[in-house]
């Protein structure tokens, strides 16, 4: 069997073959994965229940089709990506490495050319130590504590139902659900009941019995979440109810909750919604700009003036009015991090450049070797002057 070293020898022989480098083997590797899935997408959304219950509905939209998606995207544009090469083809470019913690800081001892890891802020920084050992640059989208500001004249119905799917899809186990909700005390109160009915609407009076509701992916984060629940100092309103042999918790707002309050110290990763209060548009800005830039922040407004004030006063990976995730699906626009949130894009050609490198090249001959006199020494006044002249703006020349 190979060591993990010499996996990555062989992966980086690949590579350095050139065989990964034409148009026709891209668009035959694209292909083939659309393929792979298209195959395999009863036992993918077989894995996915027997994981997390995760409903069919859901695994199709988030799991397979927008990877479909994505495919589409990049079979259709990425020859316009790149300036082919034709060369011999050959087998061994990728390799799957299966294990846990152990395996993957054995697996950081190798030189990689880049690093790609999405995951918690935790894991991200061992990845950071190993790679910085050997200068390898990283991509991390790290997900985090993502706002969602709901603040002047709004369609309450309309943003509980955007709110509810958001948030419970896959029941919160998303890097850019909606983490918490800031509103303003009479909004709050408008849209409790909103989300009440919302929730029955979607999942019934008993959502543990209802098959479009996922389960915590493991016992280790669903006791997570109860002891967030557990240590709260705010008040369950909605849901709450809980198994723990069933890994379910069931979608729960909790209201009066505070920025120092436990559910306010992590990423929350799970289906439970915090809700604050505050009493301005600039207070809300302050609390959001206090706590580490999100991976997405939301806004809920029919006001173009809040929506923009908000998109212009605060930082985040991305950013999206009146929905939630669905700026994620889009292969036309960049999905990333920021600061703690991530580095680095990916996603339609952002994934294309983040895995290669533009190589500035200038090809030469030996032309106006006569000009070039004006380079050497020995250095005049009268060189430099006519050099600033041939390398200013206004000509085209270089001697360099």
């Amino acid at each position: 069997m190979e060591t993990q070293s010499q996996v990555v020898d062989r992966l980086r022989s690949a590579f350095l073959s050139g065989v990964t480098m034409p148009e026709q083997f891209r668009r035959t590797q694209l292909t083939k994965l659309m393929s792979m899935i298209k195959d395999n997408e009863e036992q993918i959304l077989s894995a996915l229940h027997k994981d997390l219950a995760k409903p069919k509905f859901e695994a199709i939209v988030s799991e397979v089709d927008m990877v479909i998606n994505e495919l589409h995207y990049a079979i259709a544009n990425f020859k316009s990506w790149m300036q082919p090469e034709y060369v011999n083809k050959s087998l061994d470019c990728y390799a799957v490495v299966r294990g846990g913690a152990e395996e993957t800081k054995a697996l950081l001892r190798n030189h990689f050319d880049h690093i790609f890891y999405t995951g918690s802020q935790a894991v991200a920084r061992t990845i950071l130590q190993a790679a910085a050992l050997n200068l390898t640059p990283v991509t991390l989208e790290l997900g985090g504590k993502c706002p969602c500001f709901i603040y002047g004249r709004v369609n309450i119905a309309a943003a509980a139902h955007r709110l509810v799917w958001a948030k419970f899809f896959n029941m919160g186990q998303s890097c850019v659900a909606p983490d918490y909700v800031l509103c303003s005390p009479a909004t709050r109160e408008a849209l409790l009941p909103e989300l009440r009915k919302t929730l029955e609407e979607f999942y019934g009076k008993e959502p543990q019995k209802c098959p479009d509701v996922s389960r915590i992916v493991s016992l280790r984060h669903y006791t997570r979440l109860m002891e967030l629940l557990g240590k709260t100092k705010g008040r369950v309103v909605i849901g709450g109810e809980s198994n723990q042999e069933d890994k379910f918790i069931a979608p729960t707002v909790v209201v009066d909750v505070l920025e120092d309050d436990a559910l306010m110290q992590e990423e929350i990763f799970g289906p439970i919604l915090p809700i604050l209060t505050v009493e301005s548009l600039e207070d809300g800005i302050a609390l959001i700009n206090h706590k580490e830039k999100p991976l997405a922040l939301y806004v809920f407004s029919d006001e173009t003036s809040v929506v923009d004030t908000v998109l212009e006063n605060t930082s985040s990976g991305g950013f999206c009015s009146n929905d939630g995730i669905v700026h994620m699906t889009l292969p036309g626009l960049p999905f990333g991090g920021v600061g703690a949130s991530g580095w680095g894009n990916y996603h339609g050609r952002w994934g294309f450049e983040t895995f290669s490198h533009q190589r500035a090249c200038m090809l030469r001959g030996w032309a106006l070797e006569r000009l070039n006199g004006l380079r050497y020494p020995p250095y005049t006044e009268d060189k430099l002057s006519w050099l600033r002249w041939t390398t200013s703006s206004k000509t085209s020349c270089s001697i360099m």
